[in-house]
């Protein structure tokens, strides 16, 4: 039998993805992948995170280590698109939200507990610029919810338009409630403070990020 760890590695490779993307969608600490196939801790996969992760990659559980005579419970994983645009953390990225390049697998419970919205109503897309640090860094991926934005507009962060350009910013709900700010983390970065809410071009709000380590 092939190598489990080299195995995943080249899937994760294949796909595009990355060791943190992945722990995460695991729901582990970032490192959690990186470990198991660079250092070799832990010695065998979790079950059911070698479950999710056959699912997600449409193999045999059995070339991530499965033993032949085991089959896990089957893991429905919810499809959330990766779009091949860029949110800017920086200087303004168009807004266009259309070209769907891939699609990221979640564990349904798992992408509860972020949020009670569709799947149609989620996408992936990465951040661009570093007007976020030290939040988001440039290249970052973002899960959006579209389903997420001006009726319930709180403190977070937040896809916004802005003159046909998209960008990741942070919401702060002023002490009144009646206006907001929209703050860069990095504070090399403009903010905007003062903003009537009705001012404010909501795409969505963003719900999880993955990074390459």
């Amino acid at each position: 039998m092939d190598d489990p760890r080299k195995t995943l590695d080249e899937l994760i490779l294949q796909r595009g993805a990355n060791y943190s993307s992945i722990s995460r969608m695991l729901g582990r600490n970032v490192t959690y992948i990186q470990q198991y196939i660079r250092k070799g801790s832990p010695k065998y996969l979790d079950e059911s995170d070698r479950n999710l992760l056959a699912r997600f990659f449409g193999v045999d559980e059995r070339i991530l280590g499965a033993p032949p005579h085991r089959s896990g419970p089957v893991v429905e994983l919810v499809q959330v698109p990766v779009l091949a645009i860029e949110a800017s953390a920086g200087h303004g990225a168009l807004a266009e939200m259309e070209a769907k390049s891939a699609q990221f697998g979640f564990d349904e419970k798992w992408l509860r507990r972020l949020t009670t919205s569709k799947a149609a109503s989620l996408s992936i897309i990465a951040v661009h610029g570093d007007s976020m640090e030290p939040t988001l860094h440039n290249g970052d991926e973002v899960m959006v919810d579209l389903g997420d934005g001006q009726s319930r507009l709180r403190d977070g962060i937040y896809v916004l338009r802005m003159d046909d350009m998209l960008s990741v910013k942070r919401i702060a709900i002023e002490p009144q409630g009646k206006r907001v700010s929209v703050l860069s983390d990095n504070p090399a970065y403009p903010s905007w403070r003062g903003l009537e809410k009705r001012t404010i071009n909501i795409v969505g709000r963003v719900l999880w990020f993955g990074r390459a380590l």
